[in-house]
């Protein structure tokens, strides 16, 4: 009896004050320190925005900056497997949460004459 009430005033809670975010998303393994709402985009983010997704920690968000500086933007989220440490696994896993921006070429306008 004491069971089944501990587990409705469990739930009644779940209800008003929402599940945490591991439990919303499934438990993560890895050196990420905070839950990630957003998309995170390889060509704009800080290595301590790089460090919220699960499994990078703070030597392979360098990694990641150092690779973009190195090469310039990344065109497609796959090219972060050309990163050392992170291989297909660890891509599989971040690909619904990172994202690329559009490259920020000037218009071409034509040569005056």
């Amino acid at each position: 009896m004491r069971h089944a009430f501990l587990c409705a005033f469990a739930a009644a809670l779940a209800l008003t004050f929402g599940a945490p975010a591991s439990a919303q998303r499934g438990s993560s393994t890895g050196g990420g320190t905070a839950a990630t709402s957003t998309l995170v985009d390889l060509n704009t983010a800080t290595a301590a925005q790089l460090e919220s997704l699960p499994g990078i920690g703070a030597v392979t968000a360098l990694r990641i900056v150092e690779h973009r500086e190195k090469n310039g933007k990344f065109s497609k989220i796959e090219e972060l497997m050309n990163v050392r440490g992170i291989g297909e696994k660890s891509f599989l896993t971040l690909k619904p949460l990172i994202t690329v921006s559009a490259s920020e070429e000037k218009p071409r306008t034509p040569a005056s004459r």
